[in-house]
This record gives structure tokens, sequence and C-alpha cells, in this order.
């Protein structure tokens, strides 16, 4: 199946998604940088092009722009043609949006590239949440129990108004039989005592049953408040807890359902049926004012009953309106990290659906409402259309308040630095609240409600957005009380369980593979040393972000995860990289398999790098494992790392280069392991050939190092990681690397400049290979002229490359 099939099938899978999905993808496309009209209409030619390439070449970015235009105006030919005025106008809007593109055309397809990565994650989560919802059997089907008892009773709290409405139906006719005998008989001159005094005895058992059933009804209306009270208790205490809690963990990573569906129909039925317990006591009001007598129940306990399902109400409504979809950038690191003057969006819900509500209330937005006392703690407007109505969405017709616009500005008068206290907090363990007001009116009753956003952390710059984020993890991680924005005044530690089950998320967020036990063990080794159980280890915020400065734990975690997310994410979804395990663990992995088994792991010491290495026998049979100086994204920017792994070599004593890496660990063949992922074409057809005229290839001289100790004669966890070579004891006593051989540069046409240069760049380099110094010596460079990549590369200088373009 071709490229564009597989992606078109994508976008074709997004529409059939289940509500809750496609509900994400119509909040992403309620952005104005591509219309969700473009992206339908324009969908297949959208697919099938380089955006990638675009975001990073003006030139081929110009070209994908004008056709974009074109295409745009075929749009529009054709609703001429199908008299669609409304879309010929969209269209014709649209192209003219476009044109701010016109000066810088890779910041659009930086832009289209960014959402087709969001669709990619949309699909993705849809993915997890089936996966764990088949995983996780028992949990699930506890929730279930649990939703299943809300039904039941949220589905009797119905059937009992109903059963109320008729009883009131019936206490009314009753009372009007009574009055309407009670009229007739004070209407009538009535000479006969006998009969008189067996009406009046009527009457007073008319009046008996009047008062026998308006003392029932009164019953089953404290029943039924009771019954209301007790889906209160178990909606607000309980279910809307669990989902604040649920938000908190997902907005950190967590794979868990933060759907408002199940709880807005919930809501919305106890908000009905309270409403009409409230008319049924106004209609018991009226009736009282038409009948009433000595020790009326009504007029006794009505009162009382109006106040409760007034209460009732109040508290319902004011826990229903929530922050649906926490404040966050559009291409932030993560929620709940913003920046001033840049836009955020933020979204608000009414857990209850009224329609006649529908854009009648208006939410405003705000900043912290009391002022810190902490010292220097900053404060800030909030700016753009801070005011929204409440709207019926057109898929679930929830009424929301969706800000899309918005940004903050800080304060600079009449704000921090008059704090009481002697607290000392940083920029980024500043948390700040939004809060969002709006006033319920209906049918009498008006209730003041307030919703607030879980503590954000404002940064100025985006140097700042790596320690931002370390805080939302560790807030939203330990902390419940949302509303605790000094939580980092005296922040707690975190027990092992929970810092790791944390650390995983990230990598389950950013990849859809989490962290395995043996994973989470090295890193837990890192962390407390060598231990029999870690369950009881405790972390320090300071040991997580301000140790060892700048190298503390959370920026080489987050370089880590950084580099995975950015150019390894297919490799470690696919389990090829083991990535968190000890240079001692890898050697004794490594030291029992045969000849060439490799893996890949993280290195301990460069932030952000990925190593690997890879087991050797020498003339004696003792095993001996070698490792590369780790791959940055210097290195992996340039040529994708199964590329590297495909074609390393190290040359042999015979100048004859030799790939080491053979298997991946425990005994996979390496072109089984990564095939999938090579370039199709290859030799001539290849297209880093078409690119760069050559086969990039990483060369170590396996002559130039003596390995002069065998892994027995190793310490464990020793390894050493060398510059451009192989590591072991080949380094020398002050630990600095031998030299080895400098890049050569094979230049595809002769050179002036060097005698002897061939016209062939592929007999150059054979003849290189055979006689290293064939070559004159001044054509190799000084360790400063070095390229960006840690090994030995034979390349060439860039051809034209419209082939490659193609």
């Amino acid at each position: 199946m071709a490229p564009s099939q597989v992606r078109m099938a994508q976008w074709d899978r997004l529409r059939q998604l289940p509500a809750v999905y496609q509900q994400q993808l119509h909040e992403l496309y309620d952005r104005d940088a591509l219309p969700m009209d473009v992206r339908h209409y324009l969908s297949a030619w959208i697919e099938k092009q380089d955006w990638e390439r675009a975001a990073n070449d003006t030139d081929f970015a110009m070209v994908l722009f004008q056709v974009l235009l074109e295409n745009l105006d075929i749009q529009h030919s054709r609703f001429v043609q199908e008299e669609s005025f409304l879309m010929q106008h969209n269209i014709r809007r649209y192209k003219q949006n476009f044109q701010k593109y016109l000066g810088d055309p890779c910041l659009l397809a930086k832009t289209i590239l960014w959402f087709l990565e969001k669709e990619r994650e949309i699909m993705q989560s849809a993915d997890l949440a089936e996966q764990v919802q088949y995983l996780c059997v028992e949990p699930e089907a506890m929730e279930t129990s649990s939703q299943q008892d809300l039904e039941r009773k949220t589905a009797s709290l119905r059937t009992e108004v109903q059963c109320m409405e008729h009883t009131l139906i019936c206490l009314e006719e009753q009372q009007d039989e009574f009055d309407f005998k009670y009229t007739t008989h004070k209407m009538e001159v009535v000479a006969d005592e006998a009969v008189k005094n067996q009406q009046t005895k009527v009457l007073q058992g008319l009046i008996n049953r009047l008062n026998d059933c308006r003392k029932t009804t009164l019953s089953n209306l404290k029943k039924l408040l009771d019954r209301a009270e007790e889906l209160i208790e178990v909606l607000v205490k309980k279910e809307l807890v669990e989902w604040q809690r649920r938000q908190q963990k997902v907005c950190i990573g967590a794979p868990d359902n933060v759907s408002l569906d199940q709880l807005e129909k919930w809501f919305t039925c106890v908000a009905v049926c309270l409403f009409q317990v409230r008319e049924f006591l106004s209609k018991l009001d009226e009736l009282m004012g038409k009948v009433t007598y000595k020790d009326d129940p009504l007029k006794a306990q009505t009162p009382a009953l109006q106040k409760r399902a007034d209460n009732f109400l109040t508290q319902l409504l004011k826990s229903a309106f929530v922050v649906e979809t926490q404040p966050s950038m559009p291409q932030g690191k993560g929620p709940l990290v913003l920046r001033t003057n840049v836009q955020f969006s933020v979204k608000t819900r009414l857990l209850v659906q009224f329609p006649e509500l529908n854009h009648s209330m208006k939410v405003t937005v705000s900043m912290d409402r009391k002022a810190s006392q902490v010292k220097g703690y900053r404060r800030f407007n909030v700016l753009g259309t801070n005011s929204k109505a409440l709207m019926a969405e057109s898929q679930t017709r929830g009424m929301v308040a969706d800000f899309r616009h918005l940004t903050l500005k800080e304060q600079k008068s009449g704000g921090g630095g008059k704090g009481v206290s002697d607290i000392s907090l940083s920029v980024t363990e500043e948390l700040h609240i939004i809060y969002f007001l709006t006033v319920f009116e209906m049918k009498g009753l008006s209730v003041d409600l307030q919703a607030s956003s879980l503590p954000v952390v404002i940064i100025s710059n985006s140097s700042q957005q790596q320690s931002a984020w370390a805080s939302v993890l560790w807030f939203n991680m330990l902390c419940q009380d949302t509303k605790d924005t000094l939580f980092f005044a005296n922040s707690p530690t975190a027990s092992w369980p929970q810092f790791g089950e944390m650390l995983s998320w990230q990598f389950l967020s950013a990849t859809k593979r989490g962290l395995d036990d043996a994973q989470l063990g090295m890193i837990a080794q890192k962390l407390f040393g060598k231990q029999q159980n870690y369950d009881t280890c405790k972390i320090s915020w300071s040991k997580f972000i301000k140790d060892n400065t700048p190298d503390t734990f959370w920026v080489w975690f987050d370089g880590i995860l950084v580099m995975v997310k950015t150019y390894l994410e297919n490799l470690w979804r696919d389990g090829l990289i083991m990535g968190f395990v000890s240079k001692g663990k890898e050697k004794s992995l490594l030291k029992t398999k045969q000849r060439g088994t490799f893996l890949l792991r993280f290195s301990e010491s460069i932030t952000g790098g990925i190593t690997f290495s890879w087991v050797d026998y020498t003339v004696t049979g003792e095993p001996e494992v070698k490792t590369v100086q780790p791959f940055t994204k210097v290195d992996l920017c340039q040529i994708p790392f199964h590329e590297i792994i495909r074609n390393f070599q190290i040359m042999e004593a015979e100048n004859v280069p030799d790939n080491p890496l053979l298997y991946l660990y425990p005994n996979t063949p390496k072109d089984e392991a990564f095939g999938k992922y090579y370039t199709e074409q290859t030799g001539d057809n290849s297209p880093y050939i078409k690119y760069i005229k050559t086969k990039l290839m990483f060369v170590s001289k396996e002559n130039t190092l003596e390995a002069k100790s065998t892994m027995s004669d190793m310490a464990e966890g020793e390894g050493l990681e060398l510059m451009n070579g192989l590591c072991g004891e080949a380094a020398d006593q002050d630990g600095h690397p031998l030299p080895l051989d400098l890049p050569l540069e094979v230049y595809p046409n002769p050179d002036p400049m060097l005698s002897g240069a061939v016209e062939n760049p592929e007999q150059d380099l054979l003849q290189y290979l055979n006689n290293p110094n064939l070559l004159d010596s001044d054509f190799l460079c000084d360790d400063r002229d070095l390229s960006d990549f840690n090994f030995q590369v034979l390349t060439s200088l860039p051809q034209p490359c419209e082939s490659f373009a193609q």
C-alpha cells in the first residue's frame, strides 16, 4: 500500500473515532492556522507532501505554498459549479488568510506538520484507551459496577419523580372534591339535623383523607430529597473528585479517561429532578392557598423542604461548573505551563444541560483573586476575549465556554514584592490559578458559579519551560489540594512507586510506550543506589530538579525523552532500545552472548545521548565489550539512528571495514530487527546517495586501539566512553582518548587545489581504504574542524538535488 493511501486512511479513521476523540479533533481544528475545511477537502494532497522537509527548505516550502493556493482555487471553482455560496465565501477567505505565509512559507509547513502530528496523537490516544480497557479487566469491572449503581439510583430518582407527579395530580383531585362538597354544604340549608350530621361526617372523612394524603406526599418528597442528597454526595464528593484527580494525572501523561459525558448525564438528571421537586413544592403552596386548616402539614413542612431543595440545587450547580480542558499553549511542552504574551486556550463546562440557557450565561476570566503573601510573587492580568457565553456544543450538547485567544501580561505595579512572608519561590515554583465566573439564573433560582483551573506555572521565556514542566509534574503527582499555590514552599517527598509511575507516563504519553520494570529499576539504582526493594525510597523536590545543577536528574531524563520523541520514537515503541541500563548491567548481559551481539542504551553522562555496545572476543576467547561515544541530536538530525547502526563499521588491521553489529540483544539478527526502517532503495537509488552523492558510513580504526583488558578485568560499571572511537581501556591513563584517524572528505569532482584527485569518488574511497596514506596529509583536518558527527564519516560536499526533491 502506498504511503499516501496509509495516510489517507488516517483521516478517514479520525472521522470514525468515538465521540470523545472526534471532539478533540474539532477542538484541534478550532484554530485559524489550518481550517478544518481546508484539511478535509485537500486531505489527499496534504498527506502526500513532505512537510518535514518543507519546514527546513524555503524553496521547497514556497513550491508547496503555491500549489496549496492553486488547490484552493480548484475547490472554489467546484463550489461555484455546485452553487455552494457559503463554501465559496469560506474558501476565498481561507486563501486570503494564507497570504500571510508568503514571506515565510516554512512557517506554514511547520504549522501543517504540527497539525498532522496532533492528529496522530489523537489516534494513538484512542488506541491506548482501547488497550487500557482491554487489559485492565478487574478495575474496569469495578468501575462498571459503580456506574451501574449510579445508573440504577438515577433511574430510581426519575421514577420517584414521575410517581410524585402522579401523586400530586391525585392530591389535587382529592382536594377539589373536598372543596366542592364543602362549598356546596355551606351553601345548602339543611333543616334535618341527622342529614346535616351525616354531611359533616362525610366532609370530615374527606378532610382526614386529604390530610393523610398531604402527609404522605410530604413524606415521599422528603424521601425523594434524601435520594437526591445521596446521589449528590456520591457525584460531588466521589465521582467528581475522582474525575478531577484523573484530570490531574492526564495532564502529566497518565492514560486515564477524563470524558465528562457520563458525569454530565448524572448531574443533569439530578438537577432536572430537583427543579421538578421545586415545582412540586410550589404546587403544594398553591393547594395550601386554596384549602388549609388547623395543623395543616403543608404549612409546617413545605418551607423546610423548599429550603432543602434549593440548598441541594445550589450545591450541585456550584460543583457542576468545571474546567474541562486545562490552560495550554498550542505548541507548549504540556498543559499548565503558560508564557506571558503567548496565546493559550482553556475550556469550561457546565455539567447540567438546560437548552433554555443556551447563550444566556456569560463566563468571565480573572487571575488569582487573593494576593499572595510571598515576597516577589508576581501578579498578572488576563488579556484577550475574556468573556464568553456558555453555548451548547453541536455534538455533545454540553454547555461550554471555549476560550481560544487569551494571553497573560505581568502587572508592573501594585503587585508582588510586598508580601509579609519570608518564603522565597523561584519563578517556576510560583503557582497561579485562573478563575471563571458566571451566574446561573433559572426558574427563580440564582446561583453564582465559580470554576478554577489547576495551578499554572507562568514563564516569560522558553528557557524556563523545562523547569516549569517539572513543577507541573511534581505538583500534580503529589498534591490533591488544587488550591494550594504555596505547595513548593514546603514540598513533600515522593515515594519511588509514585515517582517511577510518573516517569513512565512521560514516555507513555510521548511515544505510547512506557518504562518496564527493568528500566525503572536502573533509574531507581541511579537515584538511590543498589537496594533490594525501592518501594520505601523517597525522592525530594531538590533531588529531582535542583541538585547537581545544571545536570540535574530532570535535565538528564528530559533530555533523553526529547531525543526519543524527536528521533527515535519508532525504535523505542517497537522495543528495540533497551535504553535505561547501567554500564555494569550492560556488560553482564553482553559478555555471555555470541560475537556481534549489541544493545542500545542511553548515556548516563551526556544529556540526550544514546550509544550502542557490542561484544567481541579476544584471541584467547575472553569477552570484550566495546562502546561508541554517544550520539546526540547533532548526529541524529543528520542521519537516522537505524542507518547509523546499519552502516557502522570499524577498520580491521588489514584496512578492511567490518560492521561489528550483528545481533540485537538477546539474539535477533540486526537486519531482522531494523530492516523495516531501512531505506527501501539501495545502491545508486538510495535517497542518501542522491542527496550527497555518496554513502554515509561510520568508521572506527580498529588497529588504533588496543584493548588491554578483558571483561573479567574491568570493574563493574566502569566502562569508558571515548570521543570518536571505541571504548574500553584504549584511553590513556588520564582518561583521554587515544588519537583516531580524522574524517576524510571525498569530493565528487576533482579539486584543482588537491594534487592527484580522482574523478570517481567511489574509486577515491577505495583507494583510501586500501592505502590511507595515499592522499596528502594536509587534506586531513584538525579536531577543531571535525564535523558534528562523533565518528569518521565518509562523505562529500552536497550537490544539486533535483532528483531528491522529486
